[in-house]
């Protein structure tokens, strides 16, 4: 495993591990999987684990694991104030304090502001007496380093870098969102502040591995040998600027390649002409995509019960791979055939998702433009009478 420092000279793993996609088991998380997962990675030297106060289980998964295999001291968790649910001092006491009782411990090293989008946003913390907080836990010890995460445009994001002096920042930073979002731009005003920078959405939820037909071609022309994923890390890992690739990873497959890859990528590491591969793939996924969605699963949960990224993930699939038979017929499986539907009719046009959005999709209209393409009169009567058959 290759490290780099932060902002105290302490050596993080270049490969994070991004807690919040552990499997789910009987409405759950599966523990001994996840626990598999864990102890491996850090048997190989991954040692920044990240997860956030809204992720359904994951503090307490993780907590469990590191107390009861007794290695919380070998590893820097990182988790997140929901700021955005707080209105008062006494509730970001209580939920920091729920924090640590989830993750068995005394003291957060990570810790951030949860998804900033706007500067009022941390304005409006500051009259809660945050930076006082802040101050109290750090003089205390239960906080050793403070940052913030953020989805929002690159304007905003270098006012609220200058706000305050943080310790690190974590951006969704990819070969796709590489001038979206805080974009390099970001990364690189914050690397000259001297402020590490964490990055989320390495491979965009997946769809920088499930390529379409002409990318994959580039990729497996190119002679490298690299999968999808390796091509998107790599990518990451040759810029000096980034600190640690948080990666989703949720099966021991996972852990083993992306921690080979870890260990052998270092910055400077593309050649010219993996760069031009990279914008051969990159040109190829634009001309199919048909949502920006990630998967993050902040418009979640809906109050009309729609998997809305559920939907986009099958819309996608039937352009990203050309295939749109078998996309309709997982979509139909995965999605129309659960006991509680989730389709995307489904929708009354709230707006609620629209409002916690990162990427800022019109999630109403695409919602209507992927259940017409998911599922044409034929395949909703199909669905109809499944439905009835299996009820």
């Amino acid at each position: 495993m290759r490290y780099r420092p932060d902002r105290q000279g302490k050596p993080i793993s270049q490969l994070g591990f991004g807690c919040m996609r552990f499997t789910k088991k009987g409405g759950g998380i599966d523990y001994e999987k996840a626990k598999g997962e864990v102890l491996l990675a850090i048997g190989q030297g991954v040692n920044y684990f990240d997860t956030a106060y809204i992720y359904p289980g994951s503090e307490a998964c993780l907590g469990r694991i590191l107390a009861e295999e007794h290695c919380r001291e070998k590893v820097y968790i990182a988790t997140k104030l929901p700021q955005y649910m707080l209105r008062s001092r006494k509730a970001v006491d209580k939920v920091f304090a729920e924090e640590l009782t989830r993750l068995r411990t005394d003291y957060i090293d990570y810790y951030l502001m949860h998804m900033f989008t706007d500067y009022a946003e941390w304005e409006r913390l500051q009259g809660l007496g945050i930076e006082d907080w802040i101050a109290q836990k750090k003089a205390a010890g239960a906080i050793r380093s403070i940052g913030f995460s953020y989805h929002g445009e690159t304007e905003m994001f270098l006012k609220i870098l200058d706000a305050y002096d943080w310790d690190f920042c974590q951006i969704q930073y990819n070969y796709l969102d590489e001038h979206t979002q805080a974009g390099r731009t970001g990364l690189r005003a914050a690397a000259e502040r001297g402020i590490p920078v964490i990055i989320m959405e390495p491979l965009r939820g997946g769809k920088l591995v499930e390529l379409p037909g002409e990318a994959k071609k580039a990729l497996a022309d190119s002679g490298r040998g690299w999968s999808p994923a390796e091509l998107g890390l790599r990518w990451l890992w040759d810029q000096p600027e980034v600190t640690c690739v948080l990666s989703g990873m949720n099966s021991e497959e996972m852990v083993r390649e992306n921690i080979r890859v870890a260990s052998e990528a270092q910055p400077g590491c593309l050649t010219r002409e993996d760069r031009e591969l990279v914008e051969r793939v990159k040109a190829a996924i634009r001309r199919r995509e048909r949502v920006g969605c990630t998967g993050c699963r902040y418009c979640m949960p809906c109050p009309a019960g729609v998997d809305i990224p559920g939907n986009f993930h099958y819309y996608d699939l039937m352009y990203l791979e050309g295939r749109k038979g078998s996309a309709r017929f997982e979509f139909a499986r995965n999605l129309g055939l659960r006991k509680d539907p989730a389709f995307a009719s489904q929708c009354v046009g709230c707006g609620k998702c629209e409002s916690h959005c990162p990427q800022h999709i019109p999630i109403r209209q695409k919602l209507k433009e992927a259940d017409r393409a998911l599922r044409p009169l034929p395949y909703k009567l199909g669905l109809k009478v499944a439905r009835r058959i299996l009820s």
